[in-house]
């Protein structure tokens, strides 16, 4: 039988029959090594426990060191998913132990304070930290740290094990290696995950563009092969057949197997063979337990605590779990290592975890811990948990073992938790506070902290989880054990949560009956604004009988004194703007719910007690009454304060939208359309179908039309659902007469008609009659303009007689636009005119622009024609300025 040997590459006994797959890391090595501009890459490696997965990422340590490159490498532990990043931490070890903090706070710049406190090299803020924003200061840390390091290695192994944070991580940088140099490798089983943690170790997969790397069983040739570089060449051949059909080829095992027959003396021929199966059952399993029991009751103790550690095993620290003394504790070291249970860190593997020691391979931890009774495991956790505790490690720390204690009325534990759980929310880990939370219900907590227990558990969920949320609140809601101000924080905090998870209707239903059972009074106030603010974002059909006439008339009671009436002004202004009421007066709300025209403390972009609805319904109001100084700061100051604080989900995906849209209303095309492709992606993450994900399509679209970028805009509109039915929030601006002008561009003129006729009827409903914000009408009556004449001139009428009742310079100059392309001659040179006077004054100068270039071609003025080709270009108006152009060019009737 010919002889299988390994190459010379893959020299070591693990790694018989990887010649491909070492091939693979060479030419990935090599390409990463050619050139610094070249794009990062992504290996995975799977296969069944003991396939060689760690000896592979060994071998590629090896490697990629002899070509010069840093390597980092970290390890999942089957024990340890509910640690947070604990796994990108261990990968991060190296280079942050080898920075000063002052020089860590440079390489990471602005995101030092966002993911530091996630790596365990900075103090959390005072703010729950936004999970979506930390993940991204992880992916900034890391791409900085590899500019710095080039060439860089990753090694994950054991990533099925991996904690959810560090996965989200790991998929978020896998896919922006397109400008980054690194190069990646993964190692995972083919089981041992499931739902949110396998969709990311697929993404990982597929960011790699290439076939995952399935490690196989050995050969029995290659079983043969390496059974005679182990015991010599005088194994003779039923021997290793044997040694294979004991194996199945597991390489893990194989080499396990040998070197029991190594030491057991046992001579490699065939009437040895039948023994195999007894030595092989002593390194696994049942056998490991009795060969483990056979080393003496301390050694047992030993590796027992080793296993419920499971990182960072230390002799003294094993030695204060197992309550032994230190130098019978080193004396059980020694035994564990020789009989190859325990070993100490190999140095090709990266740096230790905090430990003197680790399990020689994670199928043998697996089987200690499994084999500890299951009420003394559960007992070593809580000692664990007091040990971590004790260490200064923190609540969070011990959070792991705490998970573990079986229920028993323990306040001290359910504190513990408590704490543990602000510690996780404070570095954006909230599954993990979820977790503590929830651990801490099953204790149960005391009916006095309850509530406030399901209270926070709420507030944890919210972010990422809103239909948990809601479940909570209700709960917490219907007994008792929160106070006043808790109870009112807790049903605004509820209808946030239906908000977001699109059950608007019950938000404002849950707000108004806890209204209800308040006197007069700051709460009640605050609870009356919060359910104006709800019904005010309503995208009902009707609005409710009396609404707008008792939040004026509870509105003209407020004098700004305090952060509800200040809200009730707010939402007082926002809605006479909606119903196109004098602009001045608008504006004049507006103002009074300042202080010194800045925002008041506690209204601020970040502070929770009233949401981020509030302020974009201020800013929105100065924006839509030719206010855009105002509204561009507030809009601005939203964006920086969601950056420099990491929030980058769904808050920092509004905020993009909005200043988007502010460049839209002031003509900056060009900056408009990057903002909002900005907000898209970011709403992308946060998931489709919701209120912001509206907003950024919608605003996208519409000012693609007004570049002139019309097919751009249809496939937009087709790629991300901008069609009915539309959300129950109401998205500015509206989405009904955005879609309508759309069909109308692309040439589906009647289906533009009905949209736009659907606008109308919902409009009405509403009571929106800003021909600004809806602009419906306008479009409608151009549509009609040829087949029915007089029901367009009847809306134009209707359009002016809104706009000069709001009053705004580009509501009135937009309304006589609209005039003028409904008449002919002269009548039509004085509106188009008219309409450039009043545009000319407004902020909003792609309105101007295109007011100039019709009236230019309604004068033949070869000058106003040039007016507005100057214009269209600084806004980026491609469509305009292709119009104005070709009337220019042909000169005809031009003066």
């Amino acid at each position: 039988m010919t002889e299988v040997r390994p190459t010379t590459a893959a020299s070591t006994a693990s790694l018989w029959e990887r010649d491909e797959e070492v091939a693979a890391v060479e030419r990935a090595v090599d390409t990463l090594c050619a050139d610094r501009a070249s794009s990062g890459s992504v290996l995975v490696l799977r296969g069944e426990a003991g396939f060689g997965k760690t000896a592979l990422l060994a071998e590629t340590r090896r490697i990629a060191e002899r070509r010069g490159c840093t390597v980092w490498s970290a390890r999942g532990g089957e024990t340890l998913r509910s640690v947070p990043f604990n796994v990108v931490r261990q990968l991060l070890q190296p280079a942050l132990v080898s920075l000063m903090p002052e020089e860590a706070r440079e390489y990471l710049g602005d995101w030092y304070d966002i993911a530091g406190p996630a790596l365990g090299i900075a103090d959390p803020g005072e703010r729950q930290a936004d999970p979506q924003g930390v993940c991204d200061g992880l992916v900034a840390a890391v791409r900085r740290l590899a500019k710095r390091d080039w060439p860089l290695v990753l090694l994950i192994d054991d990533a099925h094990w991996a904690d959810q944070e560090t996965l989200q991580w790991l998929a978020a940088f896998a896919e922006r290696l397109d400008d980054l140099s690194v190069l990646v490798v993964v190692a995972r089983r083919n089981g041992d995950v499931s739902g949110e943690s396998a969709r990311l170790l697929d993404t990982v997969a597929a960011a790699s563009g290439r076939p995952v790397a399935t490690l196989s069983a050995l050969t029995p040739d290659a079983t043969a092969g390496l059974t005679r570089a182990t015991l010599g060449a005088h194994a003779d051949a039923p021997f290793c057949r044997e040694v294979w059909a004991v194996t199945g080829g597991n390489p893990y095992e194989t080499v396990e197997l040998l070197a029991k027959v190594r030491d057991s003396e046992l001579q490699p021929t065939e009437s040895a063979a039948a023994e195999l199966r007894d030595l092989n059952r002593s390194a696994r399993g049942g056998g490991l337990v009795a060969r483990l029991e056979e080393l003496g009751i301390d050694a047992t103790r030993f590796a027992w605590a080793a296993a419920i550690l499971g990182t960072g095993i230390s002799v003294g620290l094993v030695a204060r779990l197992a309550t032994m003394r230190r130098d019978d504790a080193v004396r059980c070291a020694e035994l564990l290592r020789t009989a190859r249970i325990l070993t100490e860190p190999d140095p090709a593997n990266g740096p230790a975890d905090e430990g003197d020691l680790e399990f020689v391979h994670p199928l043998i931890a697996s089987a200690v811990y499994d084999s500890i009774p299951d009420a003394l495991r559960t007992a070593m956790h809580g000692i664990a948990a007091q040990v971590v505790t004790d260490s200064g490690l923190g609540a969070a720390a011990a959070s792991r073992h705490l998970l573990q204690v079986h229920p028993d009325d323990d306040e001290e534990l359910v504190e513990q938790l408590r704490e543990a759980a602000r510690e996780h929310l404070a570095v954006g880990a909230p599954d993990a506070a979820r977790r503590c939370l929830e651990r801490a219900l099953l204790e149960p907590p005391d009916p006095a902290v309850h509530a406030r227990v399901l209270y926070e558990l709420g507030c944890a969920t919210l972010l990422t989880a809103p239909a948990k949320t809601i479940g909570h609140l209700q709960t917490a809601l219907a007994i008792t054990g929160l106070d006043d101000d808790e109870r009112v924080d807790a049903v605004v905090r509820l209808s946030q949560a239906l908000l977001h998870n699109n059950q608007l209707e019950e938000a404002v239903r849950a707000v108004e009956a806890e209204a209800a059972r308040h006197e007069p009074g700051p709460a009640k106030l605050r609870l009356q604004a919060v359910h104006y603010m709800w019904e005010g974002v309503h995208a009902q059909e009707s609005s409710s009988p009396g609404r707008s006439e008792s939040l004026a008339a509870l509105a003209r009671t407020c004098t700004g004194r305090d952060n509800s009436e200040r809200a009730l002004l707010i939402l007082r202004g926002f809605d006479a703007m909606t119903h196109g009421e004098n602009a001045e007066e608008v504006a004049e709300l507006c103002d009074r719910a300042l202080v010194n025209g800045r925002l008041a403390p506690g209204l601020g972009w970040t502070d929770t007690e009233w949401g981020i609805e509030l302020l974009l319904m201020l800013a929105t109001a100065y924006a839509y009454t030719d206010r855009l100084d105002r509204a561009e700061a507030l809009y601005s100051e939203g964006l920086r304060t969601y950056e420099s604080a990491g929030w980058s989900g769904g808050h920092l995906a509004l905020a993009h939208a909005y200043v988007g849209l502010a460049h839209r209303r002031r003509g900056r095309l060009r900056e408009a359309e990057t903002s909002l492709r900005e907000s898209l992606r970011l709403a992308e993450r946060v998931g489709r179908g919701l209120p912001l994900y509206w907003t950024a399509t919608c605003n996208l679209v519409d000012t693609l039309l007004a570049r002139g970028h019309v097919e751009e805009a249809w496939s937009i509109a087709g790629q991300y659902g901008f069609a009915p039915p539309y959300p129950s929030t109401i998205v500015l601006p509206d989405p009904r007469s955005v879609r309508g002008r759309l069909l109308l561009a692309v040439g589906r003129t009647k289906e533009g008609i009905n949209e736009l006729e659907a606008a109308e009827k919902a409009a009405a409903a509403r009571g929106h009659h800003n021909p600004v914000l809806v602009p419906w009408a306008v479009d409608l009556a151009r549509a009609l303009a040829t087949e029915d004449p007089t029901r367009a001139a009847q809306l134009a009428t209707d359009v002016r007689r809104h706009a000069e009742r709001f009053g705004t310079d580009t509501a009135v100059g937009e309304a006589l636009r609209c005039a003028a392309a409904l008449e002919t001659g002269q009548r039509a040179v004085r509106l188009a005119a008219q309409a450039v006077a009043y545009l000319e004054a407004s902020p909003c100068q792609y309105e101007h622009a295109a007011a100039r270039v019709e009236y230019g071609i309604a004068a033949r003025s070869t000058a106003e024609l040039n007016r507005g080709l100057a214009l269209a270009r600084s806004c980026g108006a491609d469509g305009l300025v292709a119009r104005a152009r070709e009337v220019l060019e042909t000169g005809r009737g031009l003066r």
